[in-house]
């Protein structure tokens, strides 16, 4: 970034006469310098506005504001920062007129999907992708703003637990192309049902062109039903053999899965890095965004190769003789059963599932939490802990359909003490939950006592 005050503002609606330069932005008073354009965001717990004067004395580039502020540095006022924020990153964005922009939503898969479209397009140029969860209002701009001119490309994740949120994200981003990983339950507690999410999700079209790709998990009930004319949808699936990618030849062997990508007359042999069918869906979407743009098959199964799970995201370990799945970033029963799949697909010994809240399910959390505690006892878990007031329900729900071991807690402490005293050489375990649960602080407590680091 290199742009004078004055043409920022005049991107933003307004003038101002100053020619000092901004190459970066902040929303954090303790991380500005004088060639930094900082935004005073009100927050629930802090309103930038009361930092102005702080980041002035440090010599900030320019202020944008939307209240009056006593202020030696330039003041850019708007009616809204929030607003002016993604203004100013769409505005951003729009100065790199050869970048391919790919954006992804989605009730899960999201992260996942996001890091393996990113190792598909790295194999044509430099990427830029999402870190952590920098996929709101507020993060997603921050992420547009690392955009350089040697980036290539940019996959965006998009997330939203309400209606016109990814609206607003896509107007701001406009998009080349998307994809919807599934519609599943997630945030079902604020959009009412999963049409009310189906909906949401598809506010991703605002931003784009027509004739735009979109790309839809066709094995899903609700995106299989989507039709628009204005954009060109193309379908991936297993089971759905009407869908325009396909993927064939499904094996796990070991810690990995591979399979072959079927489009026409297209057939290339496909591994990726971890277990679970769940994320073949996701190898598939990045398989059939990378044709899009015209990468070969053979680079899309080498990109693919380099994938690595991010974060607290399925992270497979082998400690002390037992196999540890750590997946403690957020859960759904669709991503609750995937686990589920997993532990129990690549299980040497016995098999033994941690579970906690699924936190967002508003009246359908008991439904929610019974359905995933009765798949634990159906697809054959040797023994569940539950952690969480609402995970009671799982923990009844396996009891009543066959599974014997079942030991429901919520005390962290508590449920450690007794799995620590459980655990034998060649169990595979499963810790997952909503992020909320913390459950990697059961995961630290266990490799504390183990002494691993």
């Amino acid at each position: 970034m290199n742009l004078k005050v004055s043409e920022i503002a005049k991107a933003l609606g307004t003038n101002i006469d100053s020619e000092n330069i901004i190459n970066r932005v902040s929303i954090d008073s303790r991380d500005v310098d004088e060639n930094t354009l900082f935004f005073a965001i009100k927050g629930e717990r802090f309103d930038g506005h009361d930092f102005v004067k702080d980041v002035a004395e440090k010599g900030v580039g320019a202020v944008v504001c939307h209240r009056e502020v006593e202020c030696s540095a330039p003041v850019i006022y708007v009616k809204d920062t929030k607003d002016a924020l993604l203004d100013f990153a769409s505005y951003y964005k729009s100065t790199f007129k050869a970048l391919t922009l790919v954006a992804l939503t989605g009730s899960v898969g999201k992260t996942t999907t996001k890091e393996m479209v990113a190792c598909v397009m790295e194999q044509s140029g430099e990427t830029l992708k999402t870190e952590g969860n920098f996929n709101n209002e507020i993060g997603m701009p921050r992420t547009l703003f690392r955009l350089t001119d040697a980036t290539k490309n940019a996959v965006i994740e998009m997330g939203m637990d309400g209606f016109n949120q990814i609206s607003v994200l896509s107007r701001c981003a406009k998009p080349d192309c998307a994809i919807i990983t599934n519609i599943g339950v997630s945030h079902i507690e604020n959009l009412g049902s999963r049409e009310g999410i189906l909906k949401a999700k598809l506010e991703m079209l605002d931003g784009m062109e027509k004739g735009s790709s979109l790309f839809l998990n066709g094995d899903n009930d609700m995106l299989s039903t989507v039709k628009n004319d204005d954009f060109n949808i193309v379908f991936f699936g297993i089971e759905n053999k009407s869908c325009d990618i396909l993927a064939e030849d499904i094996k796990e062997i070991g810690l990995s899965t591979e399979f072959v990508a079927v489009k026409g007359d297209i057939r290339q042999k496909i591994t990726i890095p971890t277990v679970g069918i769940h994320n073949v869906y996701d190898a598939l979407s990045a398989f059939a965004v990378g044709l899009e743009y015209g990468i070969s098959p053979e680079n899309i199964a080498k990109g693919l190769m380099n994938y690595a799970p991010s974060g607290m995201r399925q992270r497979i370990r082998e400690v002390n003789g037992i196999t540890v799945i750590e997946d403690c970033y957020n859960a759904s029963p669709d991503s609750q059963k995937a686990g589920l799949n997993s532990l129990c697909k690549i299980a040497k010994g016995r098999k033994i599932a941690v579970l906690g809240d699924m936190l967002e399910m508003g009246s359908y959390s008991e439904t929610a939490h019974r359905t995933v505690g009765e798949y634990a006892a159906q697809c054959g878990v040797d023994m569940l802990f539950t952690y969480g007031k609402e995970s009671e329900f799982m923990a009844d729900s396996a009891k009543k359909s066959g599974l014997n071991c079942v030991f429901a807690f919520t005390d962290k402490a508590e449920l450690t003490s007794i799995l620590l005293n459980e655990i034998k050489t060649d169990d595979t375990l499963l810790f997952k939950a909503s992020r909320g649960m913390k459950l990697e602080e059961i995961i630290e407590k266990i490799y504390e006592q183990w002494d691993v680091k």
